[in-house]
């Protein structure tokens, strides 16, 4: 079926493995027939987002990830066929983030992706986090590899990224669902908040590890509301995963099973708009 809602843009948010639903959200515009005029992306909305603008189905998608994550001796195999004498690139023993980001990101994506932004079939901004000055640093333009690294460097996991003479980090820390980036000549602006509603049941103390993981996520979902509540986008779309951990990756058809209630409020959202264009 053949639709049209104008030029729009879509925004995906960070989260870690709660971004897998953006696959999701994907399949429902690839069944549309609808293609976004811009994509943006924070952490793994800027993972998920290049592989989709790179020309990618959102079905594709999910076969690549379900390679890396059905199956945890996957993603270790995956790890073992790299090459042994890069390993002193992936890991620095030397440093408290002992991963490498873009080494670790070129090992997951390898020829998933061309080099550079101007090769991807549609425009795509990356948010990501200057250290240093504290503000936002939008990506565009460049090789995409170093950027979607940076973007989805969580400080003490993993090494920040040093790109165009800045330090850079998680772009969850100052723009969580960057739709702001795509609002310039764009119909609608469609934002896939991914930050979810956190469980209430579980009350044990978490280790330290979980204690910075969680933190940041807290603050991820406060500035998500915020700007949210200040300045929506014309389609909010927020799956309930809050309940799985950001590396909840070999979790991912229990992820896609809970945001089935968001696909098909999504789908409703779309075909509202869609009639009153008709």
């Amino acid at each position: 079926m053949a639709s049209n809602i104008g030029n729009f843009g879509l925004a995906l948010g960070g989260g870690g493995a709660r971004g897998l639903a953006h696959i999701k959200i994907l399949q429902v515009l690839d069944e549309m027939n609808l293609r976004p005029t811009k994509i943006a992306g924070t952490s793994m909305g800027a993972l998920i987002g290049s592989l989709y603008a790179a020309g990618m189905s959102g079905l594709e998608i999910e076969e690549f990830a379900r390679e890396l994550f059905s199956k945890r001796t996957s993603f270790f195999k995956r790890i073992h066929k790299y090459q042994p004498k890069n390993f002193t690139r992936l890991f620095n023993f030397t440093t408290p983030a002992i991963i490498n980001s873009v080494s670790f990101f070129e090992l997951i994506m390898q020829e998933k992706l061309p080099e550079t932004f101007a090769e991807l079939e549609i425009p795509f901004f990356v948010s990501t986090a200057d250290f240093h000055t504290q503000t936002e640093y939008v990506i565009s333009q460049g090789p995409i590899m170093p950027a979607i690294a940076a973007s989805s460097t969580l400080p003490a996991l993993l090494k920040p990224v040093e790109l165009d003479g800045r330090v850079l980090i998680d772009g969850g820390f100052v723009n969580p669902v960057p739709y702001n980036l795509l609002t310039k000549d764009l119909d609608i602006t469609i934002g896939v908040d991914v930050t979810g509603e956190p469980p209430h049941e579980d009350n044990k103390v978490p280790n330290s590890v979980d204690a910075l993981i969680g933190a940041s996520q807290i603050m991820l979902r406060s500035l998500t509301n915020a700007v949210i509540k200040l300045d929506p986008p014309s389609i909010l779309v927020q799956p309930m995963v809050g309940r799985y951990n950001v590396l909840d990756y070999f979790k991912m058809d229990e992820i896609f099973k809970d945001t089935s209630p968001a696909i098909e409020k999504f789908q409703r959202d779309l075909d509202q708009i869609l009639t009153i264009d008709a």
